[in-house]
């Protein structure tokens, strides 16, 4: 049962050497694969001479590191980290047990639950996590803690399965539906979260970054629940062409006359929208369970 870890790293020379040797130290029988995305520092050097597997990603962007990792490598159990040591090793020896004893899907390490809040000084950052955390909970009917850290383990059924179609890093949101969506077995774990030292800067843009997350939020809902996000949207319209509509037909209850056709004739146009966009998510719908199936058979198929 071969154990890998995962770090996608960027300009990470003050930090990769300490994760690594964590990692190799809690992990001494996994292989430890650093990759590099269009490092301008030593990150890479550092990172081989500490013991690590190096390979090289130009596409710029964490989802794209991590779409070369899941493809490149063979394991039965990732575990992924970020290079900028926020994270101890020491959660990795009970997230590899969780994947290869007790067959769970996605491990995922809980920042909110446990140090991240006192330990993270930006305070954006925090408001995006609840923001983003909440978000899904709600769209998804789910209860996950943490939706957006870079600890977690994964089984082999996820990695091979998973189609990843982010480039950054909304890539962490698109793992967590993708597991919600197809059933798979999840467990949270709180891990101790540590701020970055000193001469570490963070990749992220806190605005740019978290309209792209919230922007892949709905697209997955659109993709994955079409019919609640079809039906929520034919069901604004023709409540807009509701609302529009009631003085129309009340002056005509009165008058016996319609003065303003132009005003019914959006509503027509606004209800007939409506209409369409409920039989749109309808029809989704029942592709989308199609295509659930098949990929279950697809699963069934990894297994004999």
């Amino acid at each position: 049962m071969r154990t890998v870890v995962l770090i996608p790293c960027y300009n990470e020379e003050s930090t990769i050497e300490a994760v690594v040797k964590d990692f190799k130290k809690e992990l001494p029988e996994a292989d430890i694969y650093v990759y590099d995305n269009n490092c301008t520092d030593d990150t890479a050097r550092i990172a081989r001479e500490a013991g690590a597997i190096v390979c090289r990603e130009e596409r710029q962007g964490k989802g794209n590191v991590i779409r070369s990792m899941f493809r490149e490598i063979e394991a039965d159990c990732y575990i992924m980290a970020d290079g900028d040591d926020t994270y101890p090793a020491s959660f990795a020896p009970a997230f590899r047990d969780m994947v290869l004893n007790e067959k769970v899907d996605m491990v995922i390490g809980d920042r909110l639950s446990s140090t991240y809040f006192s330990e993270n000084k930006r305070p954006f950052h925090n408001f995006g996590n609840r923001l983003v955390r909440d978000l899904i909970n709600t769209l998804f009917n789910s209860d996950i803690r943490d939706i957006m850290t870079g600890a977690r383990a994964f089984s082999r059924d996820f990695v091979k399965s998973f189609a990843i179609m982010s480039e950054g890093f909304e890539i962490e949101t698109e793992m967590t539906v993708f597991a919600l969506d197809n059933r798979m077995k999840i467990r949270e774990v709180p891990v101790e979260y540590r701020d970055r030292k000193e001469g570490s800067s963070s990749k992220l843009n806190t605005y740019s970054d978290g309209l792209k997350v919230i922007k892949t939020i709905f697209s997955l809902l659109r993709d994955l629940r079409p019919m609640r996000f079809f039906g929520w949207l034919g069901g604004i319209f023709i409540l807009i062409g509701l609302l529009f509509f009631i003085p129309i037909i009340l002056e005509y209850i009165a008058t016996g006359m319609v003065p303003r056709f132009p005003t019914l004739i959006v509503i027509s146009a606004a209800w007939i929208i409506g209409i369409i966009s409920i039989f749109c998510g309808m029809i989704l719908t029942v592709i989308k369970n199609q295509s659930r199936k098949e990929f279950e058979r697809y699963l069934n198929l990894m297994h004999r």
